[in-house]
């Protein structure tokens, strides 16, 4: 009952198909009770010697009818279900997607990305298993057994039908016993599938590191050992579900043995005829399928119901940060500016920002330096809104950020970070992420000021290149321009570059600073970076030490002020000459 009341949008909105499968199936059992009778009939007019050629003819000219329009009806009712089957599939992996497209990184720190990919293939097809073919197997059991058992109380006899029966409520006890175990071996069976997912991820994403270190038979072991456990899993899983069939089987072939037994006596005693005993022998046959099938159900609903509590728990869990409901409109930044902003992470016990204060005008650069772990990072993450800020510390043109609808936030940024994320497609569709429909005039003029033209010429297929996974065929610095490219495509009111030059050489760094000053005047940069070079021209620069500012000023403020960035500026200037 909790799975359908879990997806009970999902039978509310299909309730008209699954009436439509339902009633062909009712149609089918009961049509199904009619070649039993008619074979009975026709055995006891051949004991009675009272068959003729025509009725023959009509009795079999009646089966091969009946036979189509069963064959038709099941077609429908078959095909009718299991399209409802792949039909929730698709909208739960919609929905899951959705969902995850809204959640923060606090989300993503609490689910592994193995589960979340457990959920989206393993999970949602055990729900729609569950929605097709446990529908199946219920209405089955339900219609099925109660046709059958009325034709034998009806047409044959009902103390040997209530004597066959009676080894049947055994089949509560072991469904019962093993619905149980099943659920709670399929739950610990998926999650060890989301560690195996987890592992692969990684070593796949970590190939490079794990041969530089000849760790390839250490992990090739540890992951003979994570694929050990799923499989002892999911035998357990398989050994209980293995255990259905031939308990049921034998239930009901102690059924047969009274059938047959009891029946004969019954037709020696003339209570009933030759010709009822074998059809409701052929009836009990019939009752095979329902009891499997309702043990089937059991096994598949308990599959389905666990998957659906893991899927309702990740779908239930809530960003940490909500959109306003009222969001002031706001047409361009004019101004950022931060007000004693104090942050700490969610599952951090230090703060990682500490009462940030800085104004800055729209057009205007700001520079943000430090030592690493200083915050740099951090302070920018704060524009994007990835996590929730204190009221009132954060505002853009004046207004709180909180104040602000996130897609209007989402909509001024471009972000370049740290760790590019590279699509396994061609450079040209890599830049052109955030804007599909740009002219190749933009594309060309966007890879211009990232000074990746010369890079690109070089290239055997030019912007159709593959760059492979994560752009595997690509060095540090054509992944780093590459990316600068895909954010000045898009020609964003603010740009946050997160220590995206520190893969190029001085000069083309020199370079994509000039082009971009030069290009994005009168819009808002913000830039973080352990190379000075980078920020000496802006309008203004922090210098973070352990998520406070311990310096601020312009380029040559810093340098009067003779501290930790005029010492950082003249070791970075002797090293550059050392190189030249």
């Amino acid at each position: 009952m909790s799975f359908v009341i879990k997806l009970k949008w999902f039978f509310k909105d299909r309730w008209w198909s699954y009436m439509i499968a339902i009633s062909f199936m009712t149609i089918v059992s009961l049509l199904s009770m009619i070649p039993p009778k008619l074979i009975g009939d026709t055995i006891d007019a051949i004991k009675q010697g009272s068959l003729t050629s025509a009725n023959l003819s009509q009795t079999v000219t009646l089966l091969i009818g009946l036979s189509l329009l069963i064959y038709v009806m099941v077609y429908t009712w078959i095909t009718t279900l299991y399209g409802n089957s792949s039909l929730i599939e698709k909208l739960l992996r919609g929905r899951l997607l959705t969902h995850l497209t809204k959640m923060t990184p606090a989300f993503f720190q609490r689910n592994s990305t193995g589960q979340l990919m457990a959920l989206a293939t393993n999970d949602i097809s055990a729900i729609g298993q569950t929605a097709g073919y446990g529908v199946m197997t219920l209405v089955n059991t339900l219609v099925g057994a109660t046709v059958v058992i009325a034709m034998m109380l009806t047409f044959i006899s009902a103390k040997l039908m209530i004597a066959a029966l009676l080894p049947l409520p055994l089949l509560v006890v072991v469904i019962s016993r093993l619905g149980g175990k099943v659920r709670g071996r399929f739950i610990a069976a998926q999650e060890s599938f989301g560690k195996m997912n987890d592992h692969v991820l990684e070593s796949i994403s970590g190939i490079r590191v794990i041969r530089s270190y000849v760790q390839e038979n250490h992990d090739l072991h540890a992951f003979d050992l994570m694929t050990s456990e799923v499989r002892d899993k999911n035998r357990r899983v398989s050994l209980l579900n293995s255990l259905f069939q031939p308990l049921i089987s034998l239930i009901v072939g102690v059924s047969y043995c009274i059938g047959i037994g009891y029946g004969s006596y019954l037709v020696f005693q003339d209570e009933i005829s030759l010709g009822q005993l074998i059809s409701f022998n052929i009836y009990l046959g019939m009752l095979i399928w329902p009891m499997i099938s309702f043990g089937e159900f059991i096994n598949v609903l308990q599959r389905g119901s666990a998957s659906a509590d893991r899927l309702e728990t990740a779908l239930s869990q809530q960003a940490d940060l909500e959109d306003t409901r009222n969001p002031v409109e706001i047409a361009v930044p004019s101004t950022i500016e931060m007000r004693s902003l104090t942050f700490t992470y969610p599952t951090a016990n230090r703060t990682s920002l500490d009462k940030i204060s800085f104004r800055l005008e729209r057009g205007e650069t700001l520079g943000i330096v430090g030592r690493t772990g200083s915050g740099k990072s951090t302070l920018l993450k704060q524009l994007l809104r990835q996590y929730s800020v204190g009221q009132e510390m954060l505002f853009i043109s004046n207004t709180p950020v909180e104040n602000i609808a996130l897609d209007q936030m989402k909509r001024w940024m471009a972000y370049v970070p740290q760790e590019h994320l590279l699509l396994s497609k061609s450079i040209r569709d890599n830049i052109a992420l955030g804007k599909p429909n740009a002219t190749p005039e933009e594309i060309a003029r966007a890879i211009e000021m990232a000074s990746f033209t010369q890079d690109i010429s070089q290239m055997p297929e030019g912007l159709d290149t593959i760059v492979g996974e994560n752009g595997v065929m690509l060095s540090g610095g054509q992944k780093q321009r590459l990316a600068i490219a895909r954010a000045l495509l898009i020609d964003s009111e603010i740009l946050l570059l997160d220590d995206s030059l520190s893969a190029v050489d001085a000069r083309t760094e020199s370079r994509i600073v000039h082009q971009i000053r030069q290009e994005r005047a009168g819009k808002t940069t913000l830039i973080t970076t352990h190379r000075l070079s980078a920020v000496s021209h802006a309008n203004w620069i922090l210098v973070l030490d352990e998520g406070r500012i311990k310096e601020e000023g312009t380029h040559d403020e810093l340098m009067l002020l003779g501290g930790w960035y005029r010492e950082q500026w003249e070791r970075q200037q002797m090293e550059a000459s050392l190189e030249e």
